[in-house]
């Protein structure tokens, strides 16, 4: 599961931020995944409608100007992976957002330079951008993006492990979006309070939870959002057994995803199809989506989705025992973490790939 940190379109009781600066081991890839999944990220449109307000010098509006496109662009490179040049970009907009003295932009920067810096895995500059994004949203007195800040630092505490804090801020946020009656921020909310319930093992009321972010999330349309959290319940239910329920959930989390070209879901999906599948035996099911899978990293140009898709295939035939075909899987797959410099990833393969072939 995966709930990314929460980036708002316009971004909930104030907590005691400093607890992120508890150093603790983060689980980088799966804090990443929580990033990419989030429901509601500014897009470059939302952003130019939330920025732009009339100003009074013609080098008020240049400067303007200069940053939109710089925090457009920086958008873009995250998008495309280039966090070091995000970071850049963002850096230069908020310069320039300072000038003009644009609160509410430079919170936005500061959510995008979050995002940035957990990508490249530089936490103590991630936190500061959070604790910075919410301390204006509250001299701005701007409750939607404390709501969504919130939700990002309880995203960030809960991969550090901070159980309770995390519990306790996304409460926070829920308190304040019930009270302001922000449905999406409610819908939202209720999501990731169910993440927390799930690490914590209660899978029951994690369930509970999901459902009734479900509610809030098709009142607003958001169909992003409405696929994450179908595949947190997918997840749920397949960390408690209930594979029948866990296919048709995931099932219409990929439907919704696809119909939204929404691939970050769409690909999440498919993971939890093949899992749950291959749970109860029905391989043909699984190679098929398997397929799908690596034919969507092939149309995204995406070599890690690939790879991705290469490790899952090495898994289902080193546990049908087909040990020939997983080895030419696992080699390829290795093949693209030194494409891509990951030497982490490369290592963990080959020692997948190593085990197989002591055990075979």
């Amino acid at each position: 599961m995966k709930q990314r940190l929460v980036f708002p379109r316009q971004k909930v009781v104030l907590i005691c931020v400093g607890a992120i600066s508890r150093p603790q081991v983060l689980l980088h890839s799966f804090l990443l995944f929580t990033f990419l999944l989030s429901p509601i990220a500014a897009g470059a449109v939302d952003i130019t409608q939330q920025l732009h307000r009339p100003l009074n010098s013609s080098v008020g509006r240049q400067s303007r100007n200069e940053a939109d496109g710089l925090l457009r662009i920086g958008e873009q490179q995250y998008a495309s992976g280039y966090a070091d040049k995000t970071i850049a970009s963002s850096l230069r907009a908020l310069e320039l957002y300072h000038s003009i003295g644009d609160l509410k932009a430079q919170g936005l920067t500061y959510n995008l330079l979050a995002k940035a810096y957990v990508q490249l895995g530089s936490l103590k500059e991630a936190e500061d951008a959070l604790r910075r994004g919410l301390a204006i949203a509250r001299d701005t007195k701007d409750f939607q993006s404390q709501i969504f800040v919130l939700n990002n630092i309880s995203t960030f505490l809960l991969q550090q492990g901070e159980f309770a804090a995390a519990g306790k801020t996304v409460e926070d946020a829920l308190a304040i979006a019930h009270n302001v009656k922000n449905i999406e921020g409610e819908g939202l909310s209720l999501s990731n309070l169910g993440l927390v319930t799930a690490r914590l093992g209660d899978y029951n009321k994690a369930i509970k939870l999901y459902e009734n972010a479900l509610i809030f999330r098709r009142q607003t349309g958001d169909a992003v959002g409405e696929a994450n959290t179908l595949n947190n319940l997918g997840d749920a239910y397949l960390a408690s057994g209930n594979y029948q329920d866990t296919i048709a959930t995931y099932g219409a989390a990929m439907r919704i995803a696809k119909t939204n070209r929404d691939r970050t879901n769409e690909l999440r999906a498919i993971d939890g199809l093949v899992k749950s599948h291959t749970a109860v035996g029905r391989y043909e099911r699984a190679f098929d989506l398997l397929e799908q899978r690596l034919a969507l990293a092939k149309e995204l140009r995406n070599l890690r989705e690939e790879l991705k898709s290469f490790e899952s295939y090495a898994q289902l035939y080193k546990q049908q025992g087909n040990f020939v075909t997983a080895r030419n899987f696992y080699e390829r797959a290795i093949i693209l973490a030194r494409t891509l410099e990951d030497s982490k990833q490369e290592v963990q393969l080959l020692d997948q790939l190593t085990k197989m072939l002591q055990r075979k």
